[in-house]
């Protein structure tokens, strides 16, 4: 026995009510709230390892050219980890929605020009 497929507007019938329910439950699609936290987060990673990488990178060369091994690396690792640690503060300074300007809107865009 042959199974009959469901007339087009049935589906789009089905459709409309499914993304009707997902709607009314708070799902956001591929971007939703569960998805969005998970890439900052792996932003937020990417980014300390990265300016970390970078700083140890630029104390090795230093090393390796002034022949001081080990002094820069030591002295660039820490400024680099202090450096993706202030990344991280601002950026969880932003997701809070605290901004500069004190007043909690996290719109920062204009304080500097304030009178």
């Amino acid at each position: 026995m042959r199974m009959r497929k469901p007339p087009p507007d049935d589906l789009d019938t089905r459709l409309r009510k499914a993304r009707e329910e997902l709607d009314r439950q708070g799902w956001r699609g591929p971007r939703g709230p569960r998805n969005a936290s998970f890439g900052m987060a792996l932003e937020v990673a990417i980014e300390m390892v990265g300016t970390l990488a970078v700083a140890v990178g630029i104390g090795w060369v230093l090393d390796d050219w002034l022949a001081t091994r080990p002094l820069f690396l030591v002295i660039f690792f820490f400024l680099g980890a202090a450096a993706g640690g202030l990344n991280v503060y601002r950026r969880a300074q932003r997701i809070s929605g605290v901004g500069r300007d004190g007043d909690g809107n996290g719109d920062d865009r204009d304080a500097g020009s304030r009178e």
